[in-house]
Parts: structure tokens; sequence; C-alpha cells
């Protein structure tokens, strides 16, 4: 009988990002523009620090940073990894309902350096078909959202 061999990996990066909905179940996302690039979207969040208590206490931080937001009820739904330079890229994507938004009190570093491109809010509603015409990445995050939606806007406390 074969020997099952151990798999080792070192996760190089672990971040949190938000499936934030709001009251009208729509979708808060981050408009990447980059100059010479097609826009694109991403679901809101970013790195864990060694300061943060938690991966979701990072989400919470992030989402006060990228996009002046307090969110309730976060819970887990979707992991996603892949290959980085220093090993593996770990995103831990919650559900969450928005709480309160306040665009002024953006803070993160993405906003003082010009060089890295336009981070402006979108709001797609989950009930239409506009998230199926837009570039969200990852893919696997769309393709997630696409399939549970009715069950994520329960999960957000936004079902109608």
């Amino acid at each position: 009988m074969a020997e099952r061999s151990k798999m080792t990996v070192a996760v190089g990066r672990r971040a949190a990002r938000a499936i934030l909905i709001d009251d009208l179940g729509r979708l808060l996302l981050i408009k990447r523009t980059k100059p010479g690039q097609a826009p694109y979207w991403t679901a809101p969040g970013g790195g864990v620090e060694d300061t943060d208590a938690s991966v979701e206490a990072a989400l919470y931080r992030e989402l006060a940073e990228e996009l002046g937001a307090k969110a309730t009820d976060a819970s887990q739904v979707f992991l996603f990894s892949s290959p980085s330079d220093s090993g593996v890229a770990v995103q831990h994507f919650f559900v969450a309902r928005l709480a309160d938004l306040d665009e002024s009190a953006r803070s993160g570093p993405e906003f003082s350096d010009p060089s890295r491109g336009g981070y402006d809010l979108d709001r797609v509603d989950l009930r239409g078909e506009d998230l199926a015409s837009i570039d969200l990445k990852p893919t696997a995050l769309k393709e997630f959202i696409l399939a549970n939606r009715e069950a994520l806007l329960v999960e957000a406390g936004a079902a109608a």
C-alpha cells in the first residue's frame, strides 16, 4: 500500500473580502480602472495584517478603509486560493449586509497613490442580469455569486 504524501504549502498572503449587499439587494463592488487596461470589478476588502485579531476583523477594517462602510452579520461563504510568489494567496469571502456608508471616510493607501488607478464604488443589482455582463475578478467568485445569489440575498437579510 502506498503511503500518502503530506502536502505542505506556505500561505503567502491572506485576504478578507466582502460580498457586501445593501438593503435594496445590490452588491457593492469596487470598479478598478488602470491606464491601458479594460476596467474590472472586485469585491471590497484586502490583506489580513498581523495586528488584525482575526480574518473577520480584517474584513471590517478593510471595509472601513476602502468604502467608509460598516457591515453586519458577516459569514464566510467562499474561499479562493491562487499561486503567488510566496506560496499560496488565500482570499476569504464573507457575505455581509451593509449597515452604513460614508464615502468621505475612505482612507486606504490606494487613495493616496494616483498611479494605482481608480477605485470607484459601484452597485450591481443581484436580482438582474448586470452581474453577468461585468468582469468581476476572480472569475470563480463571479460564478459563485451567480450560482448562489438567492441564498446570498437571504443570508444578508435582503431577500424580497
